[in-house]
């Protein structure tokens, strides 16, 4: 990635777009210890979203260069580096309209190195916008009501930047970096538009999401200085926990014999970023605090730059870490919604593909809704559909009986969002809901979150994810390796993804995973009823005490 022999023979360091955003630490170690992770296993995670990202890309040149082949020149991916970049120069000095698969020249001198899935000539003010093809979302729909600002987009065939009522943009800084490096790599060689303009073209592939670069171009200009230092080892770095940790190679393994891994030194440290990770740990460095015990030891008014939770809440999760309290009670008795028919709702999802699974507990059975065939697949409405009938008949049966009815899930946005999507994606299919059915049940009572309940009455020095706190009330998991991430895996052999036969045994496997999460927010709301006042501590046993002294 990021060295290589110069012109004279010292070693240069080259930086991508992609190592602008993240952790500098990292950055950091990959440059100096590349060897060390020589034969690692990439994330299982990373890997298949990197697999789902090529799969995209191949789909969006086949369909945008099959539609006008004449319009496009297609640079020979398994051309060395440099000849693919000599071919791109080349097209470019020729005018070419559009071309997909460009590769810049490396820049020794600045040490930027990039490449662009769309070159696109600008017509009318001459030199090329550069449009990347990216697999998530750039864009979400615009309901029908008054807007301050439209963002700007244009036709996937033609080149046309309008205002557009219809979508609201997501923040994807990521793709405005990456961008806006391509932007400098063309204005070297004159080659840029004038328009200082830059596409992205999302997960949906239905529209451009043109950004305006002069936005950005300061911001990526201090980053990249900042980040192309840390490569040439201008800029000491060190480790601090951010949520990329969870995926990185770095946190369990040393960089050299003898060394100590990200983790070790934090915990050697007691760093105060396992308390306070990312931005926040950033705000108490710049007031003196390193360690977690000098967090649990203040004393002085609150940062007047803290933008966080209560900063007494920030000093309990230090207090609460440092004595091995896995959870502190902001409340004097701890609440749950209960009703006389509960039932407890998690999905498992593939990627942007689909909901392929939606399981239910309901008086200690579990039933499934699921769908075998490989997403993307229209048998995801008929499992969708028949899990949204079974769920409205159990409200229905107990609005009858006179009794009360509640469904849980635990972090509802990945539900909520599988309800709206599927409904819009399947709207018509028989048994589908509207999208205004979906609403009134989502911000009505009867369907509660236990993540928002753990938010608001817990604080919680490890964590809050259900596999930090269902432990917590006692609830294990039977699959040690059990998480979102892993799933993915399950399900891609589950499904045979790659071809072959499906693998039963992965299919149990993924339907014991998410039986247990509905279990595990069933034992967690008995628990929060039963024992939790008299199991966690308060607050206020936190407030006064001074763990350094």
């Amino acid at each position: 990635m990021y060295s290589g022999i110069g012109d004279h023979g010292e070693r240069a360091a080259f930086l991508d777009a992609r190592a602008l955003i993240g952790c500098r630490h990292r950055l950091f170690l990959d440059a100096t210890h590349p060897g060390v992770l020589t034969g690692v296993a990439e994330d299982a995670g990373v890997q298949q979203r990197r697999e789902a990202a090529a799969a995209h890309r191949s789909h969006v040149r086949d369909t945008l260069v099959g539609a006008a082949p004449e319009r496009w020149t297609v640079i020979d991916p398994t051309l060395p580096a440099p000849q693919r970049a000599a071919a791109t120069m080349a097209a470019m000095a020729a005018d070419a309209e559009r071309i997909w698969g460009g590769l810049l020249p490396q820049e020794p001198d600045t040490g930027r190195r990039g490449g662009c899935e769309i070159l696109w000539r600008d017509s009318d003010r001459g030199g090329y916008v550069p449009i990347i093809v990216v697999n998530h979302k750039v864009t979400d729909p615009r309901q029908p009501d008054p807007a301050d600002f439209h963002p700007t987009t244009s036709d996937l065939y033609q080149w046309n930047p309008q205002p557009d009522k219809h979508v609201r943009t997501r923040p994807q800084p990521r793709d405005q970096q990456r961008l806006a490096h391509l932007y400098r790599m063309l204005q070297r060689h004159g080659l840029a538009s004038p328009a200082l303009v830059g596409g992205a073209i999302g997960y949906h592939f239905d529209r451009i999401l043109v950004h305006d670069l002069g936005l950005v171009l300061d911001d990526y200009d201090l980053r990249y200085a900042d980040r192309i230092a840390v490569v040439r080892g201008e800029l000491p770095t060190v480790p601090s926990k951010v949520p990329e940790c969870r995926q990185c190679p770095w946190w369990s393994r040393s960089p050299e014999e003898g060394g100590r891994s990200c983790e070790q030194w934090l915990a050697e440290r007691r760093d105060v970023s396992l308390v306070a990770p990312g931005s926040r740990a950033e705000v108490l460095r710049r007031h003196g605090v390193e360690t977690i015990d000098e967090l649990a030891a203040w004393s002085g008014d609150d940062p007047d730059d803290w933008q966080y939770e209560p900063f007494t809440e920030a000093v309990v999760t230090a207090r609460a870490w440092a004595t091995g309290a896995p959870l502190v009670r902001r409340v004097d008795r701890v609440r749950v919604t209960r009703a006389d028919i509960e039932v407890d709702v998690d999905l498992e999802s593939f990627q942007e593909h689909g909901a392929y699974l939606w399981g239910t507990l309901l008086d200690g059975v579990y039933r499934p809704f699921v769908t075998w065939d490989p997403l993307p697949t229209e048998d995801e409405g008929r499992s969708f559909a028949e899990f949204w009938a079974w769920l409205m008949s159990v409200r229905a049966e107990a609005a009858v009986q006179g009794k009360s009815f509640a469904a849980y899930c635990y972090s509802r946005t990945a539900e909520d969002k599988w309800l709206y999507e599927s409904a819009r994606r399947f709207a018509g299919r028989p048994g589908i809901p509207t999208e205004r059915e979906v609403q009134q049940f989502v911000d009505g009572p009867q369907w509660v979150d236990m993540f928002q309940a753990v938010s608001e009455q817990f604080i919680c020095p490890n964590g809050k994810g259900l596999k930090k706190i269902a432990p917590v009330a006692g609830f294990h998991w039977r699959d040690a390796e059990a998480g979102g991430e892993a799933s993915m895996g399950w399900y891609r052999l589950a499904v045979a993804y790659e071809g072959g036969e499906p693998d039963l045994s992965q299919r149990t496997r993924i339907l014991e995973y998410n039986e247990d999460d509905v279990q595990a927010t069933k034992v967690l709301r008995d628990w929060m009823t039963d024992r939790a006042d008299a199991e966690v501590p308060a607050i206020a046993d936190f407030v006064c005490r001074n763990i350094a002294s």
